[in-house]
């Protein structure tokens, strides 16, 4: 028999390349119900079905029940990433941008990082600073650059005054 995960995988994999509607919510709302309504994992999982069917609204309040409830090492990075990202489209510039600012410091290493650096540009560029969004993007490619470190951080510094 396939493990919790394994079905939660096998739904997103179905999803994948296809609108996600009431179907799938269905599908991972079944899945989150064996769980019961106290697992973080489960919320988690319930608040991407929602989010991903673009009813970020719905999803703001289970990715926050989740982080509420405690997620693993794995999930919490993602939980952040995507309320953010769900806050941004619902125009909350400000909740989003300190929510994501304060994963920064806490994903500064992490698997996250470049997630988490292209969730801050957006939110910079929907909330009218489109420089320094675009400045944190490329800060964040900065380190996969084979060289040029020096002067495209200092091009990305310069960039993000334009918007001041």
């Amino acid at each position: 028999m396939k493990s919790w995960d394994e079905r939660v995988d096998e739904v997103w994999a179905d999803a994948s390349g296809q609108e996600v509607g009431d179907e799938i919510i269905a599908r991972i709302d079944a899945l989150a119900a064996e769980r019961g309504a106290d697992d973080a994992r489960a919320e988690f999982e319930r608040a991407g079905a929602r989010d991903s069917a673009g009813r970020p609204a719905e999803a703001v309040a289970l990715y926050r029940r989740a982080l509420a409830l405690g997620l693993d090492d794995e999930h919490r990075p993602q939980c952040v990433i995507q309320l953010a990202s769900s806050l941004r489209n619902l125009g909350e510039y400000d909740e989003a941008l300190a929510i994501i600012r304060a994963e920064e410091d806490l994903s500064a290493d992490g698997p996250y990082r470049d997630a988490v650096a292209v969730v801050h540009a957006l939110i910079l560029a929907s909330a009218g600073k489109p420089a320094r969004g675009l400045s944190v993007a490329l800060l964040a490619l900065v380190p996969h650059l084979p060289r040029y470190h020096r002067s495209m951080t200092a091009y990305a510094h310069e960039i993000a005054d334009r918007d001041t």
